[in-house]
């Protein structure tokens, strides 16, 4: 089952804050450590990984920070989340082999289910949503 390890949670919060404060500059990721808590050692690992996805684009330099590398409603949250998990390299339990019969073909199967059906949902829930559920509960932008 899809676990929300820190480093999943940072790369959410990450992608979204970027999207969220994105203006006329890329946004810095000491910026970003601020106003979210993440870690700076967990944060630049994710962001530099969310680069080579081609999730965020990065900027060097004086200025530089990071945008997204496309528009946010075509950014899903089950992407971001495959690429965290690649990432991280989690094995899934369930599809490990061995255990009884019940488990491998009653139990196991049930998971397999209940993830792909959670993964269909992150699938259709884009950064640009939850930008708009921010804006709606009033987080500030600064």
């Amino acid at each position: 089952m899809l676990r929300l390890s820190k480093k999943l949670l940072f790369a959410l919060e990450a992608v979204v804050d970027v999207a969220y404060h994105a203006g006329h500059r890329p946004v810095r990721s000491s910026d970003i450590s601020d106003r979210q808590g993440i870690p700076r050692r967990y944060l630049e690992q994710v962001l530099q990984e969310l680069v080579h996805e081609g999730i965020l684009a990065g900027q060097r330099g004086p200025r530089g920070g990071y945008r997204l590398a496309r528009d946010g409603a075509s950014i899903t949250l089950g992407q971001i989340i495959r690429i965290v998990r690649r990432l991280e390299g989690l094995s899934e339990p369930a599809a490990e082999p061995g255990g009884s019969r019940l488990g491998t073909l009653v139990v196991r199967p049930i998971w397999h289910e209940m993830q792909e059906e959670m993964m269909v949902r992150l699938d259709r829930l884009t950064v640009a949503e939850l930008c708009q559920r921010a804006r709606a509960l009033g987080v500030e932008t600064s």
